[in-house]
């Protein structure tokens, strides 16, 4: 795909096709802004509740736990109904716990217990968003222009969810309090629920006929399906099975480890959202970068060549001595993570059949977060055991030679090579 296919996606689309496209990116906006200024009020409301990392590992590791336990259900229903429908419902989800949280923190009344089950919440929401947003998209602009558009959505949620949210979160925590950026939180979560709302409604690209009869086994043959489908190609349990171990090298460190590191260098909440800031501009920066370039012929290769050494960063923050160096290592680690997510993305579109998409989306989402609940709660007592330095080095090295071994495994030269993914635009004008 060429630069200027992917720079003039939406004028490629007709008036309606463009309208749904414009309203399904401000809805995501929205939801990420949302989900940004939670991820780093709700780590310092923790703190500003006395908590230390024990408490923050538990409020973290909830939404772990939420995302693990909903994905495949998400899955499921992503296949069945309208995922315009989930979509909102999950939002005003997010809107009532954000409010509650919010209010009872501006009020002085807010407790550990309903901080934890908001986060459960919120984990709830982002495990079954994905997968609905995922089968959605191919439903709003055709095959040719996915990459373009997945690199659209790269290019947004390291923006929005890992600097924007974060920054304005900082300024508010700054200038108010966790709890005055956690009501802004809300508040963007109903205008995506609005924004969703604005949406035609889109036909579910299944038929549902045979699963009336037996409700509760159909359920049960949807996810054994999705399941099959998974041991049965290569390339998709190579890759989730090898994110399940990245997600246990390097989730506990940044999202218990990283504040209480920055709080030793005597750094505050403005800080931690600088070193996720610079993940969210590298990110930004890759996403582009891998939306304006044609699909490699190489792509499963390119794809586990840059997510091997993604998780290296994390060494130099275990030697940081300084907050710049943090960031550094945060935008290093947004341009490998986020870089290839793009190609991920668009060959998950490309080739997983469209009645299998959901499920197969929210196994993804799931494989690769089940040991995140797992991370956060050893992250701690590791790094109480063998010290903070040390625990980034071993998080950082850790996957390198683990994705090296799935990819041999799975024989993923031949794959790539035997299911090219390369399109050639002839007509951008034109979408069924």
């Amino acid at each position: 795909m060429s630069v200027s296919a992917g720079n003039q996606l939406p004028a490629a689309l007709k008036p309606f096709a463009l309208r749904q496209y414009r309203l399904l990116v401000l809805g995501l906006m929205l939801a990420m802004f949302a989900d940004g200024v939670w991820t780093v009020g709700v780590v310092w409301q923790v703190i500003e509740l006395g908590g230390g990392p024990g408490q923050l590992a538990v409020v973290t590791g909830v939404a772990a736990v939420g995302m693990v336990v909903s994905t495949l259900a998400g899955g499921i229903l992503a296949d069945r109904v309208s995922q315009r429908r989930i979509m909102i419902g999950l939002e005003l989800v997010k809107l009532a716990a954000f409010g509650i949280v919010g209010v009872a923190g501006l009020l002085g009344v807010l407790s550990l217990p309903v901080l934890i089950g908001a986060s459960l919440l919120g984990g709830i929401t982002m495990g079954m968003y994905y997968p609905a947003y995922s089968a959605l998209l191919p439903s709003v602009v055709e095959a040719a222009q996915l990459q373009a558009a997945n690199g659209i959505e790269g290019f947004l949620r390291p923006v929005i969810f890992q600097a924007i949210g974060p920054i304005v979160a900082g300024g508010a925590i700054s200038m108010a309090s966790p709890a005055a950026a956690i009501v802004l939180a809300g508040v963007a979560s109903a205008s995506s629920a609005l924004a969703y709302v604005a949406m035609t409604p889109v036909t579910v690209r299944r038929d549902l006929t045979a699963t009336t009869a037996h409700p509760v086994r159909s359920v049960v043959t949807d996810l054994l399906e999705g399941f099959a489908y998974m041991w049965r190609t290569p390339w998709l349990w190579a890759t989730l099975f090898f994110a399940c171990i990245l997600v246990l090298a390097v989730m506990g460190p940044i999202e218990v480890l990283v504040p209480f590191a920055l709080r030793e260098l005597g750094a505050g909440a403005s800080d931690h959202a600088l070193v996720l800031t610079g993940f969210g501009i590298g990110a930004a920066s890759a996403s582009l970068v891998f939306a304006s370039i044609p699909m490699p012929r190489r792509y499963l290769s390119v794809m586990f060549g840059i997510w091997s050494f993604s998780s290296v960063p994390l060494v130099i923050m275990g030697v940081a001595d300084a907050t710049w160096m943090f960031v550094a290592a945060g935008l290093l680690m947004g341009v490998m993570f986020d870089g290839p997510m793009v190609l991920w993305g668009t060959l998950l579109q490309r080739r997983v059949p469209p009645e299998l998409l959901g499920r197969v989306a929210s196994l993804d989402f799931f494989v690769s977060v089940a040991l995140m609940p797992v991370s956060m709660a050893v992250a701690a007592p590791i790094s109480h055991a063998i010290g903070l330095t040390a625990t980034f080095v071993l998080a950082g090295l850790l996957p390198v030679p683990v994705a090296g071994a799935f990819y041999l495994a799975a024989r993923l030269w031949r794959d790539e090579i035997e299911h090219p993914l390369r399109v050639v635009l002839t007509d951008v004008t034109a979408i069924n």
